[in-house]
């Protein structure tokens, strides 16, 4: 997709299409109300008539409006203009693309970068279109024998502004957007295969790409080299399985090798199968996504990639199956992980923590600024905050206020829980150093709790994305989240040491 960023007024667009908004009781934007007076009023004419009347996730498609240039002009509600902030920003530019994706119009010019939004600057609004419009072309057809992909689409965008003031940070907002859309497909695209295509090895393998294609250093790990480090953890998840598990390790450096990285460590579980407490089989192929950890790590160093960010950046991928077999790994079996701590395994199928135990551990010779795990860890985090908010947990403050801010910024919300001393008790073993569940209650904090004890050496902090990783049902596949949140708090933490 093309993307174009210029001051401009209505009056000059040749596009196939000009985008502009209208707000509930029929009140215009600015740039509407140029289009309405270089047509003679018809626009206020057809919203007059009741065609469209500005409520939200509404549009009208006008063709061959007087004296305009361009062949279309596409209305989009705004809904209530006192209550237009971000989301309901976001919601309007996916009803234009949603709009624009069903007609033949191939190229289009947005005015909605121009429409105030509540506490939003004109760098926010033009990073969200170009986020936006790199979604809506997003399709996932690849192992269809006919592939269903729209040929036409959209394939060319220009944001119209109108100060010269803006322009810059626009632009630099643009790149950011698009690349940030980038890595979200390659997120996506990776959580969406197949699980007999994508495993270890295939993640190996990108990783390996990924690092050709923007100069990265990457490590990976074998089983054998992964006994001689001691990550019992990782390998005991691994038994069970006839693939290979992978360890991978990937370091972006925008900046010199006195500064310290911040490491994000994704979970690489390519099937879960809960081994030997082995899961139900309603919606188990819906495992394929407890990858989507180690997916975001892949879509958020190419996201860092394309902007060259001056920061430091490792991505750690501890990759496996979780099968059921003669040799797999069984409830109250004792291993011993890479930190020489000790756990009690009670259930096969809280597995997301044994492997990143031994990648939290392998994270500590990079000498890291900060650590962030992402992971699909526990079904308690969906029951409680649903498929809006990913679960937070921490043991630094200041890192939590920073990835929350990040995640307002990037509208990909992170709801913070509590990581007290109080719930520790709950993973204690009569047989080892701890188990490795604590029980119903509290399912999300005690997952992390288990984290917790091997990132006591850094800042640290835990992001759940079991709930936001993926959709269900008719709209199934993979979101891309959390690359947005990653990103943007890597930008900021870029941004402070400039």
């Amino acid at each position: 997709m093309e993307f174009g960023i210029k001051v401009a007024t209505p009056d000059k667009q040749r596009s196939a299409c000009v985008v502009v908004g209208v707000f509930e009781s029929k009140k215009m934007t600015d740039a509407a109300k140029e289009l309405d007076r270089l047509s003679k009023g018809y626009i206020k004419e057809i919203i007059g008539q009741g065609d469209l009347e500005g409520r939200a996730n509404t549009a009208l498609l006008l063709h061959k409006i007087p004296n305009l240039q361009s062949k279309r002009v596409l209305l989009v509600g705004l809904g209530k203009e006192e209550k237009f902030g971000g989301n309901a920003f976001i919601a309007a530019v996916q009803t234009a693309f949603r709009t624009l994706q069903n007609t033949g119009t191939t190229d289009c010019a947005l005015y909605l970068s121009e429409t105030p939004v509540q506490e939003r600057s004109h760098a926010w609004k033009v990073m969200q279109i170009a986020k936006l419009a790199v979604e809506s072309n997003y399709h996932f057809d690849q192992l269809k024998s006919k592939p269903e992909t729209n040929k036409k689409g959209l394939r060319k965008i220009t944001i119209c502004i109108g100060d010269q003031a803006d322009l810059a940070a626009g632009e630099e907002a643009l790149s950011q957007g698009a690349a940030i859309a980038h890595g979200m497909s390659l997120t996506k695209d990776l959580g969406n295969l197949a699980p007999n295509i994508c495993t270890p090895t295939y993640l190996a393998e990108q990783a390996k790409e990924l690092a050709k294609t923007y100069k990265l250093k990457v490590t990976i790990l074998e089983e054998k080299d992964m006994e001689k480090q001691g990550m019992g953890a990782l390998l005991a998840v691994a038994r069970g399985s006839h693939q290979p598990a992978k360890l991978i390790a990937l370091e972006y450096q925008g900046k010199g090798k006195k500064e310290k990285p911040i490491v994000l460590v994704g979970k690489g579980v390519t099937f879960d199968t809960g081994g030997i407490s082995l899961k139900p089989a309603a919606e188990m192929d819906e495992m394929k996504y407890d990858m989507s950890g180690a997916a975001s790590v892949l879509g958020t160093l190419k996201a860092v990639a394309e902007i060259s960010l001056p920061i430091n950046v490792v991505g750690i991928i501890p990759a496996t199956e979780n099968m059921p077999g003669g040799s797999a790994t069984k409830p109250g079996d004792v291993v011993t992980s890479m930190s020489g701590q000790t756990i009690e395994v009670l259930n096969t199928d809280a597995e997301g923590r044994l492997i990143l135990c031994d990648a939290l551990t392998y994270a500590e010779r990079f000498n890291p600024k900060t650590v962030i795990d992402i992971a699909t860890l526990t079904g308690a985090c969906v029951i409680a905050l649903g498929h809006v908010a990913t679960g937070l947990l921490s043991n630094n403050e200041a890192l939590s206020q920073a990835l929350i801010k990040a995640g307002e910024q990037a509208a990909d919300q992170v709801w913070q829980l509590p990581l007290w001393d109080d719930y520790q008790d709950l993973l204690k073993s009569n047989f080892a150093d701890m188990a490795n569940i604590g029980g119903r209650a509290a399912g999300t904090i005690t997952a992390a709790c288990f984290l917790s004890r091997f990132t006591q050496k850094y800042h640290w902090a835990h992001l759940d994305i079991a709930g936001t990783a993926w959709k269900s049902g008719k709209e199934k596949g993979s979101t891309g989240r959390p690359v947005p949140l990653l990103t943007a708090y890597l930008i900021a933490q870029a941004n402070a040491k400039n």
